[in-house]
């Protein structure tokens, strides 16, 4: 009896702590909704729906592991693990997009903050998430990564470079930095491998015109870097990176709040590559040695009413030389061993402030200072340049005008050691630095015709002290179909003035000699850009973005550096034609509720000089380009795996003759990295991979890269009476020395490793 009565009481409580019923309840929000996100308990089959404020509650629920499913179309899937023990209540969930830049802000286009959606100009985003996916020490090599934007290095000894939008060269391109355009001239050839990835929130792209608002330097497009936010910014941050090259990467960043209302960030970056590789057994360096260190700081002072005020400051110095492997400084400028040896000093300062009235009115400024003292053999070229920036903006709506107004005044002071500041005077050259003045005024009318229709219209003046008036009109259109389907139609001139000496570095190699005919003219162009934009959200929860472009580009006046004429000259002059840029581009971004994210662009360019009725390509430009990056997270291992790469099509390469055995196109060619990255440690990121997986150097298939290296002072080299170079048993190809046939890097396969570590 005694037995049985224990049994019952046993079943009795079991029954009550089986029957025992409990809730379970959650708040899921996301950036574009609250309302209607999916809940499943899918153990039970059973789901509920979150109300206007993204409440949501399971009652009688029985004691039990659950897993809980949080989905909403266009955002990434949550699955978490429940123990209901009790009654429970999740702290606040929130939803990732797998649109990443569904609600950005942007400013490029307009000079305005604008979400992205709503600009009538095309501005693509690139955060600094997007660049950690292949990690590199400078803006210069991240950019590698962006569709239609090519990284190209025009020296296998140096490594300079520039960077082609849409296949217009260098110095089509203008690079801002929080908005202001202290990249150009000089800078450009080895200011941007000294801009560090770690100062930066993210990077905008206009393709296409741009000069109504930013200049006549804005022909072919611009990339706007912005800096981070003081207020934004971890407390503190660092980044080691090393490979098997021997390079090595530091970036740390920390911030100081000194008061309630005044704080600073600083950042230093230093880089070293001190090893000398010659794999292609040509007696020069592979890859220039590099030692270069920057300085960034940043201040925020809080104001009444968050009216803006900020200053930031940079410092740059760069020591780098490529060239025989036993050169040293001793045989820096002397003729006995050949190297390129170029030290830079470059100091920056922006600022912008927002006046204390009602308007909506901003003052900014730049200046900048740019040392450079360099060798090419025995050629010198010392320059410096100045540049002092300030432009004054009044945004002002009215009606359904959203007006912008602005005056700007930029001071050029340009010196070096060429005949480009020489006087005409052959008896008597003396030293005639360039001092160029360029005020400016602008206006910029948008206007909202109605909820999908919208119109841009702008116009800039510039006076320029040397060439005179510049108009540089602007129109865009925006067509939103709805907020999944947007067209935007853009339209704009351009006028540039050329600085040979600063933008092309083959004229200062010493392996030519330079000629200019006539009084070079200002380029002038039209440029037309029709974009479309597409969102696809599946029912699987998957995320579809399409963004399609077709540009076009006519040039008047375009300044061509002819190669071929004569194998020891660059001989500069307008074209007696006309040139043009065409073609179409296309980005691809999914995002699935699996976590998995796949980035695809292709580019198909044609840009073309033709002359006297002959059609040409365009020397180092590809017709096609794609470019990819797939990345997977495997949370249960903290684990990010991300495959990235790009390919380009043949393009055409100087030759130096028709004996030149060297290809004249080059191949299709492409550069592919992985990476692994494990975040299960708390503010910290490992990080390590293999960049260019398939060990691809433009040597291969080429009986040299560099033009007669075993004579880079061309003392063996005999000439005639025209000026040709003579074919002898010694010199069979009727070749001088010559660095300028690249395309790609000489950098083979490598390995790399790095950690991240981040206190917020």
């Amino acid at each position: 009896m005694q037995k049985i009565l224990t049994l019952l009481i046993v079943l009795f409580i079991f029954q009550n702590v089986n029957a025992q019923q409990y809730k379970l309840a959650g708040v899921v929000s996301s950036d574009a909704t609250a309302s209607r996100i999916s809940v499943s308990i899918t153990d039970l089959k059973a789901t509920v729906f979150t109300d206007s404020l993204g409440n949501f509650k399971y009652a009688n629920l029985k004691p039990a592991i659950y897993n809980l499913k949080i989905s909403a179309i266009g955002f990434k899937t949550i699955i978490l693990k429940i123990d209901l023990k009790s009654d429970t209540s999740l702290s606040k969930i929130q939803l990732e997009s797998l649109d990443e830049k569904l609600n950005e802000v942007v400013i490029t286009g307009t000079q305005k903050e604008v979400n992205r959606l709503e600009s009538p100009v095309p501005v693509e985003i690139y955060t600094a998430k997007f660049f950690k996916k292949n990690p590199t020490p400078s803006i210069f090599d991240a950019l590698q990564n962006v569709n239609g934007v090519r990284p190209q290095l025009n020296c296998n000894i140096c490594n300079t470079g520039d960077i082609h939008i849409n296949g217009l060269e260098g110095p089509y391109t203008m690079v801002l930095i929080d908005g202001m355009p202290i990249v150009s001239s000089l800078s450009t050839v080895y200011g941007l491998s000294g801009i560090p990835n770690a100062l930066v929130e993210r990077i905008e792209v206009v393709k296409g015109p741009a000069s109504s608002l930013y200049g006549s330097e804005a022909v072919g497009g611009l990339i706007n870097i912005i800096t981070k936010k003081v207020q934004n910014a971890s407390l503190f941050s660092a980044d080691f990176m090393a490979t098997d090259y021997k390079e090595y990467n530091m970036d740390i960043g920390f911030k100081v709040n000194l008061s309630r209302k005044t704080s600073f960030l600083t950042g230093i970056n230093y880089f070293k590559y001190g090893n000398k590789v010659d794999h292609n057994h040509d007696g020069f360096t592979d890859v220039t040695l590099q030692d270069r260190v920057s300085v960034f700081q940043k201040w925020n002072i809080t104001r009444k009413e968050n009216r803006l005020f900020s200053i930031a400051g940079r410092y740059l110095y760069e020591d780098r030389w490529g060239g025989e492997m036993n050169w040293n400084k001793s045989f820096r400028g002397g003729d006995k061993v050949y190297g390129e040896s170029i030290y830079t000093k470059r100091v920056e300062l922006i600022g912008n402030y927002q006046l204390p009235i009602r308007e909506r009115m901003f003052l900014a400024f730049s200046l900048t200072n740019h040392d450079q003292d360099s060798r090419y053999g025995t050629t010198s070229y010392i320059a410096k340049q100045q540049i002092a920036f300030s432009q004054f903006t009044w945004d002002k709506k009215i009606g359904n005008n959203d007006l912008l107004f602005g005056a700007a005044f930029r001071y050029t002071f340009y010196d070096d050691n060429t005949p480009a500041t020489a006087s005409n005077d052959i008896s008597n050259q003396i030293n005639m630095p360039e001092k160029t003045f360029l005020p400016g005024l602008f206006v910029q009318d948008e206007v909202k015709l109605n909820k999908e229709h919208s119109v841009l219209a702008g116009l800039r003046y510039d006076y320029n002290s040397i060439h005179g008036n510049i108009f540089t009109p602007r129109f865009a259109y925006k067509w939103s179909i709805n907020d999944k389907n947007i067209i935007r139609l853009n339209a704009g001139t351009g006028f540039r003035v050329v600085n040979i000496f600063t933008e092309d570095h083959a004229a200062l190699t010493g392996a030519r000699d330079i000629v200019i005919n006539d009084k070079l003219r200002p380029e002038r162009t039209y440029n037309l850009n029709l974009n479309f934009l597409k969102k696809v959200y599946l029912k699987s929860g998957s995320f579809l973005g399409i963004d399609l472009s077709a540009f076009y580009t006519y040039f008047n006046n375009r300044i061509i550096g002819d190669y071929d004429s004569n194998p020891n000259q660059i001989i500069y002059d307008n074209l007696n034609g006309y040139a043009v840029s065409r073609g179409l581009t296309a980005n691809l971004d999914m995002a699935f509720s699996s976590g998995l994210k796949l980035t695809v662009g292709t580019t198909y360019q044609d840009v073309s000089v033709i002359e006297n009725g002959i059609k040409q390509q365009q020397i180092l430009t590809e017709k096609f380009s794609g470019t990819w990056a797939v990345s997977y997270k495997i949370n249960k291992l903290h684990l990010g795996i991300d495959y990235t790469g790009n390919v380009y099509s043949p393009m055409r390469l100087p030759l130096l003759s028709d004996l030149d055995p060297r290809r004249q196109f080059s191949p299709t060619w492409t550069i592919q990295n992985i990476q692994l990255v494990y975040d299960g440690v708390k503010d910290m990121e490992i990080y390590g991979g293999v960049k260019n997986l398939l060990n691809f150097t433009p040597n291969k298939g080429t009986p040299f890269i560099i033009a007669r290296s075993n004579d880079p002072f061309d003392k063996n080299v005999q000439f005639g009476q025209n000026g040709q170079v003579l074919v002898t048993p010694e010199n069979p190809y009727g070749l001088t020395f010559d660095p300028s046939y690249v395309y790609a890097p000489n950098q083979g396969i490598r390995g790399f490793l790095g950690v991240r570590l981040n206190i917020k």
